[in-house]
């Protein structure tokens, strides 16, 4: 699908849109987001799933937070163009309270039919705040898109990590229906505090043509990095999701104990994101996602065979340092292969992965029944594997596609659905016609590789073997 295309603005503009008071306070509510879409994981020892077993209706519990993800995409377009961002924000705020309020009555034993109605009001007030939230930082974004989704990164898991540590150390102390409307609290204070305040980005227009992803369909790259990115944030989010679930059936942990682990969890990939922007700069890409590949299914293994505490921290850890530098790195390929790519909008088949990898913890509730806990660590150990064949194939991939041509050839694929030839070449941008190559053209195709490493040219050979072998001068002269 089309991804969304904002109008650029002048550096004055974006300068004072990023001193203004809207696009700053925006980011404060992935603090929010972090803290509604962890609270199912956090919160299934309180229900005492942990002694039911009944896993079936833990996975009905994350079909409904996606279900209300999905529903948020088309009704939250709809608020943010009739209301604006300020009344949007303070809607999906408001929403999150209500759902937590709502789940801290249908606690059991109150039929679990009424708890998937509150986590699903839970997943559309997270879609709509996602959504809100990203059109109002644009402005911050367009001005310094990697420090300003790595901050976004890292208030999205402080919230994350924040319902994990407060649900573990009140455990004991409150009952879970205490301890819901006692969260409850934070989502609204901010619908209090976004209430009225102006937003600089809240006039975007974000369009999508559901018939072009057939295009993307096609292109070879797009499809492995989505698949990438279905079963990394798979991975993730199944971790996240029966943590506590595994520990305290498997090992017999008590549940305060089991979800201060998921705390943990989402500390390690908190402080593992962070450590990964000094990283990144010293270390090739390439080798960082296989060593990160490597760890992440040793740290399964750990998990899957440990019988005592000491491993399943140390294996957490592991685990969640791990994955911590896929997610940026994906993203990163995306923006870099696909320069209309905007995290935070639809953007065709990268959405879709998106959403799709948010089923993994539902789909875990099926195998967890069908086979046995023990799924819970066999299915990430199953898709840290399959992400190293996938980006084996995107290596190779990278390297089949002639990388210096790379951007015209997918502007002119773009352009070429169903158009002619003229109008291909017309859809080419003027800075790309205009450009001149510093380099022949057997030199592009085949001297240059992605990481920017140097190969050995090639001589072509035929009607214009002589211009390609003796340079760009000698094809001048001729």
């Amino acid at each position: 699908m089309q991804p969304a295309t904002v109008t650029p603005l002048p550096a004055t503009t974006m300068q004072g849109s990023l001193a203004s008071a809207g696009s700053r306070p925006a980011l404060a509510g992935f603090f929010v987001a972090g803290l509604v879409l962890a609270f199912p994981g956090a919160i299934l020892p309180a229900w005492q799933h942990h002694i039911s077993s009944d896993y079936l209706t833990v996975g009905l519990y994350f079909v409904a937070l996606i279900a209300g993800l999905v529903a948020s995409v088309r009704s939250g377009s709809l608020i943010i163009a009739r209301k604006g961002l300020s009344w949007s924000l303070s809607c999906a705020c408001a929403s999150a309270a209500v759902g937590l309020l709502g789940l801290a009555l249908a606690s059991p034993p109150v039929a679990a039919g009424w708890r998937l109605l509150g986590i699903a009001v839970l997943g559309w007030a997270a879609g709509l705040l996602h959504r809100a939230i990203f059109q109002a930082i644009t402005p911050m974004y367009r001005h310094d898109p990697a420090s300003t989704v790595n901050l976004a990164g890292i208030l999205f898991g402080l919230g994350c990590f924040a319902v994990a540590f407060f649900v573990s150390r009140t455990y004991y102390t409150y009952t879970p229906e205490a301890i819901q409307i006692l969260l409850a609290l934070v989502p609204a204070f901010f619908a209090i505090w976004y209430a009225g305040r102006p937003f600089a980005g809240g006039n975007e227009e974000t369009q999508s043509a559901p018939h072009l992803l057939l295009k993307e369909l096609k292109t070879p790259g797009a499809v492995l990095l989505s698949l990438v990115l279905f079963f990394q944030l798979g991975n993730e989010w199944a971790m996240a999701g029966w943590l506590p679930l595994f520990l305290s059936q498997r090992l017999g942990m008590s549940p305060q104990a089991a979800i201060m682990i998921l705390a943990i969890y989402w500390l390690a990939l908190l402080i593992g994101r962070v450590a990964a922007q000094w990283i990144l700069p010293n270390m090739r890409h390439s080798r960082l996602l296989g060593l990160c590949l490597l760890i992440s299914m040793f740290a399964c293994c750990i998990l899957l065979f440990t019988d005592n505490q000491f491993g399943a921290v140390s294996g957490v850890v592991l685990l969640g340092l791990s994955f911590a530098p896929m997610y940026p790195l994906v993203v990163e390929r995306i923006g870099r292969r696909f320069p209309d790519y905007r995290p935070g909008f639809y953007n065709g088949i990268f959405s879709i992965a998106l959403a799709g990898g948010m089923l993994a913890p539902s789909t875990l509730g099926y195998f967890a029944w069908l086979l046995d806990v023990r799924a819970v660590m066999a299915l990430p150990l199953a898709g840290s594997v399959v992400v190293f064949v996938l980006l084996a194939g995107l290596w190779i991939e990278e390297r089949l596609v002639p990388s210096g041509l790379g951007g015209v050839m997918a502007v002119a694929g773009q352009a070429s659905f169903g158009k002619s030839s003229e109008e291909v070449t017309a859809a080419v941008p003027e800075r790309l016609k205009s450009k001149e190559p510093s380099l022949p053209l057997t030199e592009v195709a085949e001297g240059t590789r992605p990481n920017g490493k140097h190969l050995k040219r090639k001589h072509a050979k035929g009607r214009h073997g002589a211009a390609a072998k003796n340079g760009p001068l000698a094809a001048k002269h001729e």
